[in-house]
């Protein structure tokens, strides 16, 4: 598949988390708004029919999915990193009265203070060291509501395309590792893709989509 090579985009939101990325990248973000390009990559389009009632949308970057779960009746909290993308999107938000609000935000350690209908994380948490992810998609599911929904996508192991990455400031989720941390959950979807990446090389993905179990008590109410 080469739709994601194409797609400004998403290499943006995955580069945002490092540190000098995002003025670069703050860049980018202004020239695909000005241009109005707001197409959702099919990650996102796998993810928006799950979405519902109070969305989280965890690294948004222009918020093309948390303005299309709006659009279908979603109120939706967009953190970022990006200045550029935060600034646009309360912008558009504003625009289209639609119910996005929008904050800029350090993800490696962003404390969420309240519980959602569902949580979206897509390439984000691989530009983490592997304990930092780890913590952040914990906390991540801990703040989904029972019956909730979470999207998380990550690259995994076997990605050669590394170009993106500081030196040690990233991980790769094991083959496994993604799914593996949703045990318990009702897994809707887990899907691997592989993309190809400049110089012949390759971006592979793993996705999962799942549902937070319901306590017995409120099953039977």
């Amino acid at each position: 598949m080469t739709a994601m090579t194409s797609g400004i985009n998403f290499v943006a939101k995955q580069a945002r988390a490092a540190g000098d990325g995002v003025k670069f990248f703050d860049t980018q973000f202004q020239r695909q708004a000005r241009d109005r390009d707001f197409r959702l990559n099919p990650f996102e389009l796998a993810a928006l029919p799950h979405l519902h009632g109070r969305v989280l949308d965890y690294g948004c970057g222009l918020g093309n999915l948390a303005f299309a779960a709006a659009q279908r009746g979603c109120s939706v909290i967009a953190l970022d990193a990006s200045p550029a993308a935060i600034a646009h999107i309360r912008q558009r938000a504003a625009a289209e009265a639609l119910p996005v609000q929008a904050a800029l935000a350090d993800l490696r350690d962003y404390q969420l203070e309240e519980d959602f209908d569902a949580v979206v994380s897509i390439g984000l948490l691989m530009f983490f060291d592997c304990p930092t992810a780890f913590k952040a998609l914990e906390h991540l599911q801990a703040h989904v509501r029972e019956g909730g929904i979470a999207v998380v996508n990550v690259l995994i192991a076997g990605t050669t395309y590394l170009d993106m990455f500081g030196a040690d400031s990233y991980c790769l989720f094991s083959r496994t590792e993604l799914e593996s941390r949703f045990s318990g959950w009702n897994i809707l979807s887990s899907e691997f893709s592989d993309f190809e990446a400049p110089g012949g090389r390759n971006k592979a993905f793993a996705t999962v989509i799942a549902q937070k179990p319901r306590t017995p008590d409120e099953v039977r109410a």
